[in-house]
């Protein structure tokens, strides 16, 4: 625990990627005002007034509740989306490690097709088949994922297949599942937990996207990316309704993007002090 906070990158993405997780795991149980709830003769009610803590927006609905609830509807998107997508991405890159041959090719060229469409795009075509919701929303931001960590899996994999103690393996009639889950996963692991911490922040910013374009959660349900589309008509009057859930996704970007660096030289042997 020490030796996290030796490291300020590391620290500080950390304090705030739990912070935002508090907050969207508290706004289950609590939250100031109910996020739905609409109050006509207070709305537009600027920050620290008599609105609230963050003031009001068009309907007179509690920014700050929106806020809370928001972060949870659009982290646990993000985090669903990226467990999905690294889970059948790493389980691919693994097996062609293994198999190699015309399987690395197909899967390779099966990754520039999908790298081709972005995650927006394939939205809503899956939004013309299945409508928006947060099903589509995850599917959409986890097929982009899958590409990322089969490539990211096959690389390293590759590079333990090399290695002397896996040939030595082999030698002795270890077979290929056996090897792989003894001495490939276990070696890899580190730059696969680097990688879902950084395609977190991706994430986030492609499901406030979709949310922004209408493809993400319903009405009522908030989201940050929603918030800020609401928030264009009004924005010379209440500039505060595009500006908060703005800072909230950058926010969560931003610790997420240095827990992943702090991470990678934590867990990185080279980078390693």
């Amino acid at each position: 625990m020490a030796g996290i906070f030796r490291r300020p990158v590391l620290a500080i993405g950390l304090v705030i990627t739990l912070s935002l997780v508090a907050v969207a795991l508290l706004s289950l149980v609590w939250t100031p005002s109910l996020p739905s709830k609409m109050n006509i003769v207070q709305r537009l009610k600027p920050p620290l007034g008599p609105g609230g803590l963050l003031g009001t927006d068009q309907f007179g609905r509690d920014v700050m509740s929106m806020l809370m609830v928001g972060a949870w509807n659009s982290l646990s998107t993000s985090f669903l989306a990226v467990a999905l997508g690294a889970t059948v991405g790493s389980a691919i890159g693994v097996l062609v490690a293994m198999k190699r041959g015309w399987l690395e090719l197909i899967t390779m060229r099966g990754c520039d097709i999908i790298f081709a469409v972005p995650p927006i795009l394939s939205a809503m075509m899956l939004g013309a088949f299945l409508g928006s919701g947060r099903f589509t929303a995850v599917i959409a931001i986890a097929v982009f994922m899958v590409p990322v960590f089969a490539r990211l899996t096959l690389a390293a994999a590759k590079q333990i297949w090399a290695r002397d103690y896996v040939m030595a393996a082999i030698g002795i009639g270890r077979s290929n599942g056996r090897i792989t889950l003894v001495h490939i996963l276990p070696n890899i692991s580190n730059q696969i937990i680097v990688q879902v911490a950084i395609q977190l922040g991706l994430a986030i910013l492609t499901e406030a996207g979709l949310s922004f374009l209408g493809l993400g959660m319903p009405p009522p349900a908030p989201t940050w990316g929603r918030m800020l589309a609401d928030s264009q008509t009004f924005f010379a009057q209440a500039p505060w309704l595009a500006i908060l859930p703005g800072l909230a996704i950058a926010l969560a970007v931003l610790g997420l993007n240095m827990l992943g660096d702090g991470l990678r030289d934590v867990l990185d042997p080279r980078t390693r002090t």
